[in-house]
């Protein structure tokens, strides 16, 4: 379990005080293009797995921060060293973050729409193809044939096939931080919740930043067999500071699944920030992988499915529901 992130010194891992823990030593270490030929490493708890990959159970996962800008090839350059570096020491599933192709002004992105087999959705196909992975294709704006656009994620098998295709459902419209957002100006709800298949017959859940915070959804998502949920996001620089891990951490709990979030970094037109830290969480509620607040990079860390099915079997809060006294409310309260 690491973090990997661009730029700075590198770190050699040394055991610190206490059960499990990790102390950073600075050391160089070398790695394929100039951006990111430093890099830092750093495990989060060694007692999660204790420290050793057991390859037959465990799914290597990343999640990828970026500050992305208006400049698409810019921001695919970016994704593409970053997804090639998570590959290389070993990644089977990388999760990208919302937007990851263009983030900035509404009518800029808008304006930039892209079909489901337009130019990032064949990177995404091809390097898929290419690494040999599965990838969730964070998001991007889509249009669709009706002219409607959709902030939508694509996870994409090691074959390069489409295996699901997710339309974000809760758009935001909110303020924040002395920010007001209305993502309904330009996008369209989804309408349908979509899960898959990972290449090792695992399920995976899809959902996009706003969507965390929204529990029914994710509860449905593990009652179709998702083991890991990805979370795509451009979190606010504010909710990510009091909010992000805090959500993140109920999901994965709520549901005893492992939860692969990559959130934006830094700021991006017209000013708008997001707060960084992208995170893998396991079905326990640990933060087995965390990126910093500062730069773009990776968090990576091994899914566990033997400790995932021991967290379900020890504590089945999911066989002990009451679906039958469970009605809605048709109106919010407010």
């Amino acid at each position: 379990m690491a973090s990997v992130r661009g730029g700075g010194e590198g770190r050699r891992l040394q055991q610190g005080p206490g059960r499990g823990t990790q102390r950073a030593a600075p050391v160089r270490e070398q790695a394929a293009g100039a951006r990111y030929a430093c890099l830092e490493t750093a495990l989060i708890d060694e007692s999660i797995n204790d420290g050793t990959r057991q390859e037959e159970t465990n799914l290597l996962a990343a999640a990828v921060q970026l500050n992305s800008t208006e400049d698409r090839d810019r921001n695919l350059g970016a994704a593409d060293r970053l997804v090639r570096l998570a590959a290389a020491r070993g990644a089977r599933l990388v999760v990208l973050p919302e937007k990851f192709n263009r983030l900035c002004e509404d009518d800029v992105m808008a304006a930039g729409a892209e079909a489901l087999d337009g130019p990032t959705a064949r990177w995404g196909s091809a390097l898929a193809a290419d690494l040999g992975i599965d990838l969730v294709a964070g998001s991007f704006v889509e249009l669709a044939d009706d002219d409607r656009r959709f902030n939508t994620s694509i996870h994409f098998g090691p074959d390069g096939e489409r295996r699901a295709v997710y339309r974000k459902l809760h758009l935001f419209d909110v303020e924040v931080g002395g920010t007001v957002y209305r993502e309904s100006s330009t996008i369209t709800p989804g309408e349908k919740i979509a899960s898959s298949e990972l290449a090792d017959g695992h399920g995976l859940g899809l959902s996009v930043c706003y969507d965390l915070r929204f529990p029914e959804l994710y509860r449905i998502l593990a009652l179709h067999d998702a083991h890991v949920v990805s979370v795509p996001a451009a979190f606010t620089l504010t909710t990510t500071r009091d909010h992000w891990e805090v959500l993140l951490r109920a999901r994965a709990v709520e549901n005893a699944c492992f939860i692969v979030a990559a959130n934006q970094i830094g700021v991006h037109p017209p000013g708008n920030r997001s707060g960084g830290r992208s995170m893998i969480v396991d079905p326990w509620g640990l933060v087995v992988a965390q990126t910093s607040d500062r730069l773009d990079g990776l968090a990576i860390a091994d899914l566990d499915w033997e400790r995932l099915a021991q967290v379900r079997a020890s504590l089945p809060a999911l066989q002990h529901r009451h679906a039958r006294a469970y009605r809605w409310p048709q109106e919010a309260l407010t």
